[in-house]
């Protein structure tokens, strides 16, 4: 058989899963916190048909090596972490992170936390501060956030501090914060869904710090109240990839038909 017509598949997948990959971006592109993928391809292993020689002094030269691709495959799907747009909500438990850092939260029967952008957080009716899934805000000692039971409001300033006022109209700074965290790799991330993402052994070596926010030493970044971080998708990129993969698409299913027709003629040979 043809290699073209390998060939053909295999960029058939591969720009298959380039759609498959803008379709998840483009739905969504309104998701509080969402970070977009790109695909990346490379070729596959090329055969080769004659070897490359060197040449001798005088008397010929060198001679290129003969080689055949076989097509393309996924090098890697990528998670670009670049910060998305800010939202005003005006409701003092949107916080967003204006930098690297991650919020961390916790499942309350499961050991372990995992890391979002998404600052869409609540008090519940037992005083916590949970986020949508009702999932515990932990503080910069890893300890699920709880506000005493006489404050009436509360402010969160830049490096996570709340500032509570209470029944009584006095404030004061509770000492606790907002925990956020950084890793090295933040590519590494595995997304598990709910804009959540979980540790690797290649995002981080070892246990990322928990700190707060504007830690100098960390750099993880302000937390801003009454914001929202929105989606890092920019539609007039995706459409402009989603029709390259479409033509890419195209074009391969023409290689496949091409070297149908061939094959159609050689069959045709002995009548």
């Amino acid at each position: 058989m043809l290699r073209s017509l390998y060939s053909g598949v295999s960029g058939m997948r591969a720009f298959q899963t380039k759609l498959d990959v803008i379709g998840n971006n483009i739905a969504n592109v309104n998701t509080v916190g969402f970070k977009g993928s790109r695909v990346m391809f490379q070729d596959i292993l090329s055969q080769t048909a004659a070897g490359g020689t060197a040449p001798e002094a005088g008397s010929q030269g060198g001679v290129n090596a003969k080689q055949i691709g076989l097509g393309t495959t996924l090098a890697s799907i990528d998670t670009i972490h670049t910060p998305g747009s800010a939202m005003t909500t005006g409701v003092a438990t949107d916080l967003r992170i204006d930098g690297d850092g991650f919020f961390m939260v916790k499942n309350g029967t499961e050991d372990g936390y995992y890391l979002t952008r998404a600052g869409n957080f609540t008090v519940d009716a037992d005083h916590q501060l949970v986020n949508a899934d009702g999932m515990f805000v932990l503080d910069d000692s890893g300890s699920p956030i709880t506000l005493a039971d006489d404050i009436t409001a509360f402010s969160i300033a830049k490096d996570g501090q709340i500032i509570s006022l209470h029944s009584d109209g006095t404030t004061e700074a509770t000492g606790t914060y907002i925990g956020l965290t950084k890793v090295t790799n933040p590519g590494g991330l595995e997304k598990v869904g709910g804009n959540l993402y979980r540790l690797t052994p290649n995002a981080h070596e070892g246990d990322p710090p928990m700190t707060h926010g504007n830690d100098p030493d960390v750099g993880t970044g302000a937390i801003i109240s009454g914001q929202l971080e929105m989606s890092n998708v920019d539609l007039t990129s995706e459409f402009t990839e989603m029709i390259v993969a479409q033509r890419g698409f195209q074009a391969n299913s023409r290689i496949i038909t091409t070297s149908d027709e061939v094959l159609q003629e050689v069959v045709n040979l002995k009548r």
